[in-house]
């Protein structure tokens, strides 16, 4: 069995989604559904038994769960708004660290998130190189959250049994719920769908023009593949970026939107909050040396062109009757 935390979530249910598509179904989901709509992520997707995930680590830790082969763990609060820090703390390091002292000792795969956001300005670089974790100088309490796991983990040498990965700026189906949090990807959709323009902040670097600012944008299915990849290669541990290594604007993107909608591209460019300007990121990308190293990871497949992958979110899922159920899973 295998054991899916967060498994309602954006990408929870994608992983649902990849190992489907393997024939793959003894699957247990794990969450804490509440008053939004993510039970629908788990439509037409094939699994064995949804649980709570406080009802799931009492089952765990008592062994009264029958054999689990491996867990890939997406839970937790990803509101990179949230201010309670110790709601963060319970929920992205304490619980993780339950999981993951539970499965080093019965010899359990374990796949972790850990964030991109962990990378704060991006002035350390975006290595996931080990030794360069210290360097790294969060700007929120969710990414301090992800960060000192990935630091407990390295101090007490457990890197070498399990796997953490640092996802970029995923989009794709099934991040419907996420309100503010949802991708600049559907963003942008959503507004030129109804207004007819797209919102972006305006530039204060003399570096970057207005729309110029820069993402490492990678479709989830890529994301999936690459997550399903570190999980199968039993021999593969430590941390990895999850991304495309190749940066793209913020106009790159919104314009592929509106082509992929037959829409004209209307750009409005709006002042930056001040509460924001101290910790904007104007560039992002991943690096994923160590994914693609044949000597290391050696993940061979490319990730999906930008234009390619927001025309099949758009017009094979945003753009039907039903987005969570799309024009079929392919």
């Amino acid at each position: 069995m295998i054991v899916i935390t967060g498994g309602c979530g954006f990408i929870g249910s994608a992983l649902i989604w990849g190992l489907n598509r393997r024939d793959i179904e003894d699957i247990l989901v794990v969450d804490l559904l509440q008053t939004d709509d993510r039970w629908k992520n788990l439509l037409n997707l094939r699994f064995k038994d949804l649980i709570n995930k406080d009802a799931f680590i009492e089952k765990l830790e008592r062994g009264a769960l029958k054999k689990v082969d491996g867990i890939l763990h997406m839970g937790a609060c990803s509101n990179t708004l949230e201010r309670d820090t110790e709601y963060l703390l319970e929920n992205n390091f304490h619980y993780t660290k339950r999981l993951a002292l539970w499965c080093i000792k019965n010899d359990v795969r374990l796949v972790y998130a850990s964030s991109a956001a962990t990378y704060g300005d991006g002035s350390a670089g975006f290595s996931d190189e080990h030794k360069l974790l210290h360097q790294l100088k969060p700007l929120n309490a969710y990414a301090f959250s992800k960060h000192i796991f990935d630091l407990w983990a390295y101090e007490n040498e457990y890197l070498g049994k399990i796997v953490g990965v640092k996802f970029f700026n995923v989009f794709g189906p099934n991040e419907y719920h996420k309100g503010e949090m949802r991708s600049m990807v559907l963003k942008a959709y959503q507004q030129i769908k109804e207004t007819g323009s797209f919102r972006l902040f305006k530039s204060y670097r003399d570096d970057y023009k207005d729309g110029a600012q820069m993402r490492d944008f990678i479709y989830v299915k890529d994301a999936v593949d690459m997550v399903l990849h570190l999980y199968d290669n039993r021999h593969l541990n430590g941390i990895y970026n999850i991304g495309t290594g190749r940066a793209r604007s913020y106009i790159d993107m919104a314009r592929a939107v509106a082509d992929a909608m037959g829409k004209e591209l209307k750009i409005e460019f709006i002042e930056m909050p001040d509460d924001v300007k101290d910790r904007y990121q104007y560039f992002t990308q991943a690096d994923i040396k160590k994914l693609k190293n044949p000597m290391g990871a050696d993940y061979k497949k490319e990730t999906t062109e930008l234009e390619d992958a927001i025309d099949d979110y758009v017009k094979n899922y945003l753009m039907t009757d039903d987005p969570y159920l799309g024009k079929g899973r392919g």
